[in-house]
């Protein structure tokens, strides 16, 4: 039987990296991770190499079924340089070995636009117009509010038969705004689902010839919210010590460290981050219970079990790369000691 495996890699563009994926046919493929051999695809075509040695290699790393094709696999990659070592677009790579253990559990919560590449506008907006300001499109329900959701709900099936650890979505603050979220244990096993589910949410949205807007303010300076990558993390001690002091430990540490932060955190997010909107400016750090327009909201849930639990760094922008994301958060709260 022949199976086909779709190998997914992130291209050399920048600001922002964008997905690329190419179909491997395989006979008599078990499905399993060392059954997929690393590939080489022409690096010169997508940002990451010169046309006069282009050779980049596919390193996979992750493998799920794919539900959306017969035999299909959608396989996570890594790109490498020619030699092996990792390619300078690698955001994986910058999660050290030791920093990637199950000590550190995260929760992604990745909103998004929808968007209609012949109006340029999201779905639910007039051409050349608003729609009524954002305050009834927030988890709403109906057609006057909420658009597209025959796309996220098969999107949701479409992740959860695959075996993504997607644990919820709904609508945001604005027409054809949408958010899911993804926990995972594991700083690269969080980084490889919510990659694995963007390249779903890319390829279910082309059914409905619908793009998908990861800027973190597409609708540029206007009262509309942007979109983030709120970060939710813990490790053991903060699931485990009953401190406070052990949360404001932390949330200081990330005060001494927001270049750290704010160089991985997206693209263009100054552009959300203003202290409007539920945000904190970009040019403030602040922490605090139950504060959505701080830097780091510590969870009422937190307080209420006792100091036990996680926190919340709603800096990272819609398109930031979660790798990139995690291996700094690692890194600042091991920091804290």
């Amino acid at each position: 039987m022949k199976s086909k495996l779709e190998y997914i890699w992130l291209d050399g563009y920048k600001p922002t990296q964008s997905l690329r994926g190419k179909t491997m046919v395989r006979s008599d493929f078990g499905g399993t991770l060392e059954e997929c051999p690393n590939w080489v695809f022409d690096g010169s075509s997508t940002e990451q190499a010169p046309g006069g040695a282009s050779d980049c290699i596919l390193k996979p790393v992750m493998i799920v079924p794919d539900p959306d094709r017969s035999n299909g696999y959608l396989v996570m990659c890594e790109v490498m340089n020619a030699d092996g070592t990792p390619h300078e677009s690698n955001g994986r790579a910058t999660i050290d070995e030791g920093d990637d253990d199950t000590d550190f559990w995260f929760g992604f919560e990745q909103e998004y636009f929808l968007w209609d590449p012949e109006t340029y506008l999201p779905p639910g907006f007039p051409p050349g117009g608003y729609p009524p300001p954002q305050g009834p499109y927030y988890c709403s329900v109906g057609a006057k509010n909420a658009h597209c959701r025959n796309l996220i709900e098969e999107h949701l099936d479409i992740c959860l038969e695959a075996g993504l650890n997607v644990e919820g979505i709904n609508a945001e603050v604005a027409p054809g705004q949408w958010e899911y979220q993804i926990f995972a244990k594991g700083a690269k096993r969080a980084g490889d689902e919510i990659w694995l589910s963007r390249y779903i949410l890319e390829r279910t949205a082309e059914k409905y010839g619908l793009a998908v807007e990861y800027h973190p303010k597409p609708l540029g300076d206007t009262d509309w919210n942007g979109s983030g990558m709120h970060a939710n993390f813990s490790n053991e001690e903060m699931r485990t010590s009953g401190k406070e002091e052990t949360f404001i430990k932390i949330c200081e540490e990330f005060g001494k460290n927001i270049e750290r932060h704010i160089s991985v955190y997206g693209a263009y997010n100054e552009q959300r981050l203003t202290g409007k909107h539920e945000t904190q400016s970009i040019e403030q750090f602040s922490y605090g219970v139950s504060d959505r327009g701080a830097s780091i909201r510590i969870p009422i849930s937190t307080m209420e079990d006792g100091w036990i639990g996680r926190l919340e760094d709603r800096r990272p922008a819609s398109n930031a790369d979660p790798y990139k994301v995690a291996a700094a958060i690692v890194k600042t709260t091991k920091e804290a000691g």
